[in-house]
């Protein structure tokens, strides 16, 4: 069983790490901007009376949002381990806020959609800048011995704001309506917490943050390092076991979400769910809040797995058990699939929490920024892709059985993966 005073007792050492605090607040607050941001254009473009989305539209949509920062972002990632990280924060969260308040406004005059989600992917990629920033920092702001815990703290507290921004949504929305003008204000209201994120970065020290001039710095020219960004960061991958391990059960993971979600969008775009102004919205709002609840009770007790099984075997218990859980949503019922987005959340995240230790515990520090940026990039590249493959075969109705069991085939792949390569770290 997981010991339930070893969990309270991570939460509360939290107190006695200053800068690890600081990095918590900035952490909180950008997720919250980001789960606003997301569930704000997701009722703009998705769920908007004035605007309709067929699955090829939503799987376009994700593709223009996250595509090109999936591919571009490893060579970003260099500056990561070559510039302060803390100065990177301050830039990326500029830009960020520039660029949200003109999404704001190209929907507030009623732009194309191309318009909007070309500014959304600019949004989106400082976005993944920061978060993937804020990942590479933390080895630096906590002690060796409690990576393990800490990255589950902030991955829990994480995401408990990025579910707060995203419900907080619905109030502006319910106020203001569910069409452009609405829409747009919800944007501008993301101005607030990315403005308290831009403060908060300059609390930090100069350099505090990393990265470490170590025997494995990238040195050279700016373009040099941003040119070979890809390589060195796929390269430091594959060569660390257990991290090539993970990131092939994560990638496994997102590739069987990216199949449910499309699936779960479909079905709801046909359920009318009384008091909501737009068919399924409420549906999709309570899906998400069961993967999110489930993603946040692993971060509470994955340490204590880990503690008691290791990285390897958590992330193969957990990956074998998804392939399980998958199956249970053949009968493709909304209530069903509620249920085991839930357990699938929960399960994910163990696998991400695995994926995120191995980065920050068994990579040098000169290359962690450019690791974290490719598992970024994998991580959204397979959800992508996974979501393309499934609008191109799935009914009007989203009914597609196959689809299901091709998911948990799927996690049986990144178990077998992660189980053949991961022992290598062991």
């Amino acid at each position: 069983m997981v010991d339930a005073r070893g969990t309270l007792a991570v939460w509360r050492s939290v107190r006695g790490l200053r800068d690890f605090r600081r990095l918590l607040e900035l952490r909180v607050v950008s997720q919250f901007a980001d789960g606003l941001f997301s569930a704000g254009l997701a009722g703009a473009l998705l769920f908007n009376p004035e605007r309709a989305a067929t699955p090829w539209e939503i799987a376009g949509a994700f593709a223009v949002l996250f595509l090109p920062y999936s591919a571009l972002g490893p060579f970003a990632g260099a500056l990561l381990d070559r510039w302060d990280r803390r100065l990177v924060l301050v830039g990326a969260n500029t830009g960020r806020l520039l660029l949200a308040l003109g999404v704001g406004v190209l929907l507030a005059t009623r732009s194309s959609e191309i318009a909007i989600l070309c500014g959304a992917l600019i949004v989106n990629g400082f976005t993944r800048f920061v978060a993937s920033g804020l990942s590479a920092a933390l080895p630096h702001v906590v002690p060796r011995d409690q990576v393990v815990s800490m990255n589950s703290v902030a991955t829990a507290t994480g995401a408990l704001a990025t579910f707060a921004g995203a419900m907080f949504m619905l109030l502006p929305r319910w106020l203001l309506g569910a069409g452009d003008t609405g829409s747009s204000a919800i944007i501008f209201m993301v101005a607030v917490p990315i403005s308290i994120a831009l403060a908060l970065s300059l609390r930090f020290p100069s350099h505090v943050l990393g990265p470490d001039d170590t025997a494995r710095a990238i040195h050279g020219s700016v373009f040099y390092a941003v040119a070979t960004g890809w390589v060195h960061g796929a390269r430091t991958a594959l060569a660390v076991p257990s991290v090539t391990a993970t990131l092939s059960g994560l990638a496994a993971h997102r590739i069987a979400f990216g199949i449910n979600s499309l699936l779960v969008l479909v079905i709801v775009r046909h359920t009318d769910i009384p008091a909501v102004s737009v068919p399924g919205l409420g549906s999709a709002v309570i899906f998400t809040a069961a993967a999110g609840t489930g993603s946040f009770l692993a971060t509470v007790i994955t340490p204590a797995l880990v503690h008691r099984w290791g990285r390897y075997a958590t992330a193969n218990l957990a990956l074998g058990a998804a392939a399980v859980v998958q199956l249970a949503a053949i009968g493709i019922q909304v209530a069903v699939m509620v249920a085991c987005g839930f357990v699938l959340g929960a399960l994910g995240q163990v696998v991400k929490l695995c994926a995120d230790s191995a980065m920050q515990i068994d990579v040098d520090d000169a290359l962690r920024g450019h690791v974290f940026a490719v598992q970024d990039s994998l991580f959204w590249m397979s959800f992508i892709a996974a979501v393309a493959a499934t609008a191109a075969v799935v009914p009007a109705d989203g009914h597609a059985p196959l689809l299901v069991v091709a998911g948990s085939v799927v996690y049986l792949l990144g178990l077998a993966v992660h189980a053949f390569v991961g022992r290598r770290a062991t």
